[in-house]
């Protein structure tokens, strides 16, 4: 069941993650491709939009506290996570963590497993695209509804998460995989703009009990919190 739970394990963090982050270069990437056509289509004096609050993002593996990291994992691997690559920092980061904790002696149990993602986001006002606000608005939706449509994702409720940033919202639903059954909790977060998207997921392997929802989605909102205030911090 080890090897099972590393392959979803692998599954996740391959699949999941990276359809959310190609979202998030999308529109830097449009902006790219159909820059000298607008150009050449504008006016000679562009509409001014105003500068984006946030200038950087801290680094997304201390966006979360070690803290919060080992309450959420208990056996984390590696409780300095796993940085994801990034061509530049101050718009965009990841970082990954794992855990498998046996139950009982030599998990005769089975084992608890838990994976989490913290994901990053920031754009710059664009007077061709609209402000940092606006264009973090849309990756904020853009987030929710990738979550939301998860594939095969069963019992999905979505629903305003309170006294996170600007705007927040979690998703929760279960996921088969490999014959366990695994809790998802993501936790979208809009602060100015900026993104946070907090993904977390867990199941009881060979035979362990099933996880708390509850708890893991309350974990991921502090999270969510935790990374929201971090990106306030080191913009002051």
């Amino acid at each position: 069941m080890h090897r099972s739970a590393k392959r979803l394990a692998s599954y996740l963090a391959c699949a999941a993650v990276p359809v959310m982050l190609v979202a998030g270069c999308s529109d830097d990437s449009g902006k790219d491709s159909g820059g000298d056509a607008s150009k050449s289509a504008a006016p000679s004096s562009s509409p001014k939009v105003a500068p984006g609050k946030f200038k950087k993002l801290p680094d997304p593996c201390t966006a979360i506290t070690k803290d919060r990291v080992k309450k959420m994992l208990p056996a984390v691997k590696d409780e300095s996570g796993e940085e994801g690559k990034s061509s530049d920092t101050s718009a965009h980061g990841t970082c990954t963590w794992s855990s498998e904790e046996r139950q009982g002696k030599g998990g005769i149990n089975g084992t608890q497993f838990r994976w989490l993602a913290v994901n990053l986001q920031r754009y710059d006002s664009d007077p061709a695209l609209g402000s940092g606000d606006k264009r973090a608005t849309g990756f904020y939706n853009k987030q929710v509804d990738a979550a939301k449509g998860t594939k095969d994702a069963k019992n999905v409720k979505s629903e305003p998460a309170k006294g996170i940033g600007d705007a927040a919202t979690k998703v929760t639903y279960d996921l088969k995989k490999d014959g366990n059954d695994f809790k998802n909790q993501t936790v979208v977060a809009r602060t100015a703009n900026a993104v946070v998207t907090i993904n977390f997921n867990g199941a009881g392997l060979a035979g362990a009990k099933a996880p708390d929802d509850k708890e893991m989605l309350a974990d991921a909102e502090e999270a969510a919190k935790q990374a929201v205030y971090e990106i306030n911090k080191v913009n002051k």
